[in-house]
């Protein structure tokens, strides 16, 4: 029985510590649906981006890693700038579905240009992330599952309270709540949309390189995205908090789930206990509840 308790012990502190990068890739779709009210199809693919301009700086060009992550960050910043520029700005006003359409297709440019630039095959990333386990008692966690938990956190804790105390946050949350409004007020939104495109880049490549750096690095990298929507609808499509908590959610269903049912049944049973969920509150643990007057 001590021996059940602390496999379950094990496999609760993997799962906790997975989701803390699963909200940290959420919080990119969450930061782009408050500013745009659009899931971005494309986030998979800033990870991807991310993590091969880090291996293009840290391996070929071998400069040191925190000098390679700067570049990367800048990097995903200049990508974010000009897609929102030249793909998001001149749909503005247009249709939701042409905006979801217009992501999907950047999703599949950027793929493309990737396999076209560094090829297909499997390619390693510096191991950046200390490897020594943390002990707890009787209970082990794997040392980059513990420093990816700690650095999601520091940067979901960032964000959050760039949101909530500078001024630029302040703005950025008044012209995704009413753009209009806020542009009467003098807040320049398009410049606020740039921001929002830009922060989410930078989270989905500081999230890719993690992931790359856990694994390994292929044009399919970004497909680990798509498992996130399981934790941006949980948790409200438009809740910074949400993400957070649906991600620990997710990610202690799908660690619990291989210990009790194997692999196979990893991506079923929380997509399930998700809807179950959503059928009592479907607009998300925190989500935003829009209601229109007729």
């Amino acid at each position: 029985m001590e021996l059940d308790w602390l496999t379950f012990a094990e496999f609760s502190l993997v799962g906790l510590a997975s989701g803390g990068l699963l909200a940290l890739i959420a919080l990119g779709f969450v930061l782009v649906y408050k500013g745009t009210r659009v899931i971005n199809f494309a986030m998979g693919e800033f990870m991807m981006i991310g993590a091969y301009l880090f291996w293009t700086f840290a391996v070929p060009l071998k400069l040191d890693w925190w000098f390679a992550l700067a570049l990367t960050v800048a990097g995903i910043a200049l990508v974010a700038a000009v897609v929102e520029r030249l793909v998001l700005r001149p749909l503005s006003g247009q249709p939701t579905i042409s905006i979801v359409m217009a992501t999907i297709g950047l999703a599949g440019l950027l793929h493309g240009l990737a396999e076209g630039i560094w090829g297909g095959k499997d390619l390693a990333l510096p191991q950046i992330l200390p490897r020594k386990p943390l002990l707890l008692g009787d209970v082990m966690l794997q040392g980059q599952v513990l420093w990816s938990f700690v650095i999601a956190v520091g940067l979901i804790a960032a964000f959050t309270a760039y949101f909530r105390f500078s001024r630029n946050g302040v703005a950025m949350r008044a012209a995704a709540s009413d753009p209009v409004t806020a542009y009467a007020m003098g807040i320049d939104v398009r410049r606020t949309s740039r921001l929002t495109w830009i922060f989410a880049g930078v989270t989905g490549a500081v999230a890719g390189i993690i992931v790359a750096s856990m694994t390994s690095l292929t044009p399919s990298l970004g497909n680990v995205a798509l498992g996130v929507l399981a934790v941006i609808i949980l948790g409200g499509l438009d809740s910074i908090a949400g993400a957070i908590i649906a991600g620990l959610i997710v990610g202690w269903l799908e660690s619990i789930t291989v210990m009790l049912f194997g692999g196979l049944a990893r991506d079923v049973v929380p997509y399930v206990v998700v809807l179950v969920i959503l059928m009592v509150r479907p607009y998300g643990l925190f989500g935003t509840r829009d209601i229109e007057r007729l």
